[in-house]
């Protein structure tokens, strides 16, 4: 579904992201690790158009997308979370994800009809609010809900986009055990039907979820492969993962 080869960032002498390459397939989770500074975050932005890349390509659903502004790559079908939580808090979940499912359904002819009329849209946003497991939610003012609560509407929010891929970063970041746990539940959901890309350094949910791992370290990569070929990975385990793995 995404592949992505030999990407680079460069920011004046500093390579955030070198000559990585990597293929996203639908069905798989593909985790990326390494530790803070590695170019995790740089990698996703690249994927998803927010920062251009100095060299290389990425390949979206069968087009070339290198270069494509963010909304454009999102409306190809690629949906992303960020590492700092980005929803509206003044506004209810169901708005929340009404709102996201509305923006693939634009109607410009009808511009005084009301948007909570649009039978589609609606039908987009609660199929999003459910698989996300936000139905009983739904209500709530999205400032209000638990912060693993709003990293589920994140999602919701993106899945209401109807993206095949997937970019997610860090979506454990901060939460408590039962969180996590939830998080991992909704990662499981997701997964049939999307080629997922997770950023995330709980290992033990990485280790549960990735059917492939990519291990980068200082903008390149140092491994990559199934999760017991990577946990076996002596350069692995002195740069990152140590010897409790």
């Amino acid at each position: 579904m995404l592949s992505a080869k030999r990407l680079t960032r460069r920011f004046g002498g500093l390579a955030a992201v070198n000559e990585v390459s990597l293929d996203l397939r639908l069905g798989h989770i593909h985790a990326v690790i390494g530790p803070n500074g590695a170019g995790k975050s740089t990698l996703t932005n690249l994927l998803s158009g927010d920062i251009a890349p100095t060299s290389g390509s990425v390949t979206l659903a069968g087009a070339d997308v290198t270069g494509w502004p963010p909304e454009r790559i999102s409306r190809h079908g690629l949906g992303r979370s960020y590492q700092k939580t980005n929803v509206f808090l003044p506004l209810t979940v169901w708005e929340n994800v009404r709102l996201a499912a509305q923006s693939r359904a634009p109607r410009a002819s009808r511009w005084l009809s009301r948007a909570t009329e649009f039978g589609d849209t609606n039908a987009g946003a609660e199929s999003a609010l459910e698989l996300a497991g936000l139905q009983d939610r739904k209500t709530a003012i999205a400032g209000t809900i638990s912060h693993g609560e709003q990293r589920q509407l994140e999602i919701a929010m993106t899945l209401a986009t109807q993206p095949r891929v997937l970019l997610l970063d860090e979506p454990l970041a901060g939460m408590g055990a039962a969180e996590a746990e939830r998080m991992v539940a909704l990662l499981r959901r997701l997964k049939p039907g999307h080629a997922v890309m997770l950023v995330e350094h709980d290992m033990d949910a990485v280790f549960a979820l990735a059917d492939r791992l990519t291990v980068m370290v200082n903008g390149q990569v140092i491994a990559s492969g199934t999760p017991a070929e990577v946990r076996a990975d002596a350069a692995v385990q002195s740069a990152y993962l140590g010897e409790e793995h």
